[in-house]
């Protein structure tokens, strides 16, 4: 018997992190909680060393000392200062009106709305209760459907998930061991064309069923002419300047991430000082729960460590290579099977579980497979975005059902979601049809990257390869010649 549990050690513990979960236990402790309990078993039976918890210490200092981490406040305290700052109202009103004469323009104003918003917020709760409160009520009173109206909402909010510059990215590329900023530019992309599928979804339903989504009234659109050109303008500009200084200051290689995250929350701040709305009580809500997530992150990532710790300790690591490098098909098959797997282990986990339990199990057969990490990466993100859509769990569907009014049903926004979620896994068999839809970096570093990882890559030049080589007697007068002009300049 005791042979057999130091044989299947791997599996054992895996299975009792999912036991755990089912139960409902913290996602944190339950890792940290498996990771203690199986090491002191392999300890117990002679598996293991009793100073492999040494290794402890360090490594929690390490998640501590993690730059790449401080871009989670910051990025999690602009969006929330922009939230509460009236931005998202002001880009729903102008945008509203700006689309209101077409039939779905209101459903196009939430989805462009979600794109900006997730581009300058990253936050998906906020950009799904602003647009919950705002637009929901006004799609409802112009006769919108209930299921479009609550699907568009939703899915227009986790978008904050994979436009730039969303939290989960930054952890995927600390999981990855990958740039911010390659992660950042290689969403982009994606992220657009996520976009572009669910405005193209909304106009299928215009054309099939009208009377879903009907265009504004006149009297609804209030804005014309100069005055709509105007309010176009001031509502628009300052979040594409907040943006820029973002996003293109990391993509310019002119700023890091953590210091383009803490640009952004300065400039949240300034464009909530010039509307006015800048008060002590909303700053003091965001920065305690800016300190909330940032600590839920840190954690899981805690919990996470001793979990993987012992894991591998136990060759859990390699019995996880050994199961996905059996699979048939090979690297089209592995990327099957993974998709799969992680859209299942979404109807139970958030994004930062599936990142900080999946991804580390996942990254080092993909980099044997030869699988760029960054597209890997982007590829898992917007699979895990129908995390926040899934029904029963998703997080996007409860945030909205605690701003719907009671004349949406909850089975209203579960149906609601479906086509989206749909769309999702479309983007997702896009991405791996579509490699280059990933696109990030330079071209010539990046084939130099992969010819280092296939062996495959030329000898560094030396100085011997870099001087012209002559005689003995050529190269002692060369020398000479040197040496006096060097004493020359010196005089």
């Amino acid at each position: 018997m005791m042979e057999w549990v130091i044989a299947n050690m791997a599996p054992l513990m895996f299975g009792a992190l999912v036991l755990f979960l089912l139960f409902g236990y913290p996602v944190a402790f339950a890792l940290a909680a498996n990771g203690i309990l199986f090491g002191l078993i392999g300890i117990e039976l002679g598996l293991l060393q009793p100073a492999l918890f040494q290794a402890l210490p360090e490594r929690i200092f390490g998640i501590m000392a993690n730059d790449t981490l401080l871009a989670i406040p910051f990025f999690t305290f602009m969006g929330l200062i922009l939230e509460r700052s009236g931005m998202a109202e002001d880009l729903l009103d102008t945008i509203g009106q700006l689309f209101g004469p077409i039939r779905g323009g209101l459903a196009f104003a939430v989805i462009f709305v979600g794109a900006l918003l997730a581009a300058t917020t990253g936050v998906v709760a906020a950009s799904v209760i602003s647009m919950g409160l705002i637009s929901l009520p006004i799609m409802l009173r112009y006769g919108y459907d209930k299921r479009l109206a609550t699907g568009v909402i939703a899915a227009s909010g986790t978008l904050a998930q994979i436009i730039p510059p969303s939290l989960v990215l930054i952890i995927m590329a600390d999981q990855l061991g990958r740039s911010v900023g390659d992660m950042y530019e290689g969403a982009m992309v994606p992220g657009l064309v996520l976009t572009g599928l669910y405005v193209g979804y909304v106009v299928l339903v215009t054309i099939f069923k009208p009377t879903a989504a009907p265009a504004l009234p006149p009297e609804a659109r209030t804005l014309r002419g100069f005055k709509l050109l105007s309010r176009v303008l001031t509502a628009l500009v300052p979040p594409l300047v907040l943006i820029f200084l973002v996003l293109g200051t990391i993509f310019l290689g002119i700023a890091t991430p953590t210091e383009g995250g803490a640009m952004g929350a300065a400039g949240a701040l300034i464009l909530a000082v010039s509307r006015k709305r800048l008060t002590w009580q909303l700053t003091r809500q965001a920065m305690e729960t800016t300190g909330k997530l940032s600590a839920f992150v840190i954690f899981i990532l805690v919990g996470s460590t001793v979990f993987g710790l012992t894991f591998r300790a136990v060759d859990g690591d390699l019995w996880v290579e050994h199961l996905l490098l059996s699979l048939p098909g090979g690297e089209i098959g592995f990327l099957v099977v993974v998709n799969i797997m992680v859209f299942l282990l979404a109807f139970f986990l958030d994004f930062f579980e599936l990142a900080f339990i999946i991804v580390p199990l996942l990254a080092p057969v993909a980099d044997k497979l030869g699988i760029d990490l960054v597209w890997f990466g982007v590829l898992l993100a917007v699979n895990m975005q129908t995390s926040f859509m899934h029904p029963p769990f998703g997080f996007a569907l409860f945030y909205l059902r605690s701003v719907a009014p009671p004349a949406i049903k909850t089975t209203d926004i579960y149906w609601g979601a479906i086509p989206f979620v749909c769309i999702q896994l479309i983007m997702v068999a896009l991405i791996i049809t579509f490699p280059n839809l990933v696109s990030y970096g330079d071209e010539h570093q990046k084939e130099l990257q992969r010819m280092e990882r296939d062996g495959t890559a030329p000898p560094p030049a030396g100085l011997d390869t870099l001087i012209p080589q002559g005689t003995d007697d050529e190269q002692s007068s060369d020398n000479a010649d040197l040496l006096k002009g060097l004493q020359g300049d010196a005089k």
